[in-house]
């Protein structure tokens, strides 16, 4: 059964349809890229995934046992959390709050998890430094392991790579690419950067308040949307 499916599925706010025609399906182990221009629609898949408002029409599926609360969401930077007021570790950890169920307290296992997260996003060392005061590319990382702990089988990125520098960009990209590959983590990235997007991703979902491609990013460089947008689109070198 498919991980996540999505069907003839519509969204929209007050009556008035934003996105349409979506149809998607992820097995386990992919990693998709949303792509498309501001007001595209991306925003509003993301909460149509994380369950967070419903179609109109069609469906949005998860199958293999994956919940909504088991998602790993990383979501656009904002600036109460670049200032957030806790330890490294207290920001992982937190990421352990959907999973406690009635439970008033963390438990070990929260706590070891939290430790096994932070090291494997390099950030042993930094365990106990405040998080205001890390660099971008750090506090990534530290969202990054907090989402890792939320996660079961899917992490959702929400553009995590917006205003970094190119060296904390690219260090990101690679680290999330190793999560897809080594720890067979299926990713779900919304992204302005199309050249990373068919460098690391598996799989394209394009765009524009309805499905404009889903497939394969070698079939998206081919296609006839994905010259267009490689050509004009919002792009980095890497």
């Amino acid at each position: 059964m498919a991980l996540i499916s999505c069907e003839n599925a519509a969204f929209g706010y007050d009556g008035e349809i934003v996105l349409s025609d979506i149809n998607f399906t992820l097995c386990g182990g992919e990693y998709m890229c949303i792509l498309g221009e501001n007001g595209a629609g991306k925003s509003t898949l993301i909460k149509g995934i994380l369950k967070l408002m419903n179609p109109v029409s069609g469906t949005i599926r998860m199958g293999d046992g994956l919940k909504a609360l088991e998602i790993g969401y990383l979501p656009q930077q904002t600036a109460v959390q670049k200032n957030f007021p806790a330890s490294v570790f207290e920001v992982v950890l937190s990421g352990r709050i959907n999973s406690m169920g009635m439970r008033p307290f963390y438990s070990a296992k929260d706590r070891k998890d939290a430790h096994e997260k932070i090291r494997l996003m390099g950030m042993k060392e930094y365990e106990k430094k405040s998080y205001q005061e890390l660099s971008g590319g750090q506090k990534q990382r530290v969202l990054l392991a907090r989402a890792l702990c939320a996660a079961k089988k899917l992490i959702l990125l929400d553009e995590p790579a917006a205003g970094l520098d190119p060296v904390a960009m690219n260090d990101l990209y690679e680290l999330i690419k190793d999560i897809n590959d080594n720890m067979k983590m299926t990713v779900i990235m919304v992204s302005h950067d199309v050249r990373a997007a068919v460098r690391y991703a598996s799989h394209i979902l394009h765009l524009s308040h309805k499905q404009l491609f889903f497939g394969t990013a070698d079939d998206y460089v081919k296609s006839s949307v994905g010259k267009e947008f490689l050509e004009g689109g919002t792009v980095y070198d890497n």
